[in-house]
């Protein structure tokens, strides 16, 4: 006796059960054409109920196109990018796109790469995360296919989705000096053209904004930076800034990451934070509420990042005549245990 295989729902099936036409059913699928909430439901209830899996790759062959997008960020290990990255997947499958990670670092090679598979129709656009313009693909490329750059690299070639990282780290400095920092040491901070990245560099400026309009001096003594930005770079480059013996009384770290690692160091010598030191990070990562004590940082909606990035990305998908875009989303500086207010009277 001979097995049969079960025969696969068709778009007609779906139809005759909602009771609707399968331009209908197709218009749901697609999402080309609005559609009633009330009809809408009662397809998908349909599709499921039928087991419908829709052919998205013929329809995508017959569009040229693959259905599936490259998100390239330069680390992968950190709690930043596992957040954006969650972020993006969900936005991107919302609009019935695959995502495809890759992790770049500083190889400027794996970004020539997704761009010629993106040439190659491999995939229908890219959003990419490059450290430094100087090493990018963006910069030299004849030819861009469907492109979104996300973080601080200033361009003007491709569509971009940023913060103003220079203001946040100048709104993050001057909500120290409001505490009353005087002396601020700076994790992350790197400003020598041949190794900083263009966020370091941005944000090190953001500080050196809010002490000049302090009247505070800088000191390069109370800058570091170590690399990767990890919690370990965080730890390492608080621990050279005390090797130091330079007096400071409040860190500006450029990631959660950093700062977690800076908070490790302090509390391993004996400095209470906030006490004697107060502290700030940059990203608002989960972790970032769970510290001890729980971190001040600057956080934004990677929500709304993620849903502006796809937004662009589609629309440059569909229309590569138009001229590039640039959205700056806003951020707030989130205060926390680590910047608390000091006692009146109180000597670091």
């Amino acid at each position: 006796m001979t097995a049969t295989t079960p025969t696969r729902a068709t778009m007609k099936d779906v139809a005759a059960l909602a009771g609707v036409s399968p331009k209908t059913v197709s218009n749901v699928v697609t999402g080309t054409v609005a559609v009633r909430e009330e009809t809408k439901a009662r397809v998908e209830a349909a599709m499921v109920e039928l087991d419908f899996v829709p052919n998205l790759s013929a329809r995508g062959l017959r569009q040229g196109r693959s259905g599936i997008i490259a998100l390239a960020l330069p680390d992968l290990a950190t709690a930043y990018s596992a957040e954006l990255v969650h972020r993006i997947v969900e936005a991107a499958h919302e609009r019935g796109l695959a995502v495809q990670i890759e992790e770049t670092a500083s190889d400027p090679a794996r970004e020539k790469e997704l761009l010629s598979r993106a040439r190659a129709h491999l995939v229908d656009g890219l959003i990419l995360n490059p450290i430094r313009l100087e090493d990018s693909v963006i910069r030299y490329a004849d030819r861009l296919p469907p492109i979104v750059v996300i973080g601080e690299v200033e361009q003007h070639r491709a569509d971009q989705v940023r913060i103003d990282s220079r203001l946040a780290a100048a709104d993050a400095a001057r909500h120290v000096i409001a505490r009353g920092a005087r002396r601020i040491a700076v994790v992350g901070a790197d400003d020598r053209g041949e190794v900083a990245t263009a966020t370091s560099r941005l944000r090190l400026e953001g500080v050196h904004d809010a002490l000049r309009e302090a009247g505070l001096p800088r000191d390069p003594a109370l800058e570091v930076n170590r690399l990767p930005w990890s919690m370990a770079a965080g730890a390492d480059g608080m621990k050279e800034i005390l090797a130091r013996r330079v007096p400071f009384d409040a860190v500006v770290a450029f990631t959660d990451s950093m700062a977690a690692g800076a908070l490790h160091t302090l509390h391993d010598h004996g400095i209470d934070v906030p006490g004697d030191v107060i502290v700030t990070g940059f990203d608002d990562v989960e972790f970032s509420q769970f510290t001890s004590p729980s971190l001040t940082t600057i956080a934004f909606d990677r929500g709304a990042f993620a849903q502006a990035t796809l937004g662009l990305l589609q629309t440059r998908m569909d229309d590569r005549t138009s001229a590039p875009r640039s959205l700056t989303l806003s951020h707030r500086v989130l205060e926390r245990a680590s910047t608390a207010p000091r006692p009146a009277g109180h000597q670091p």
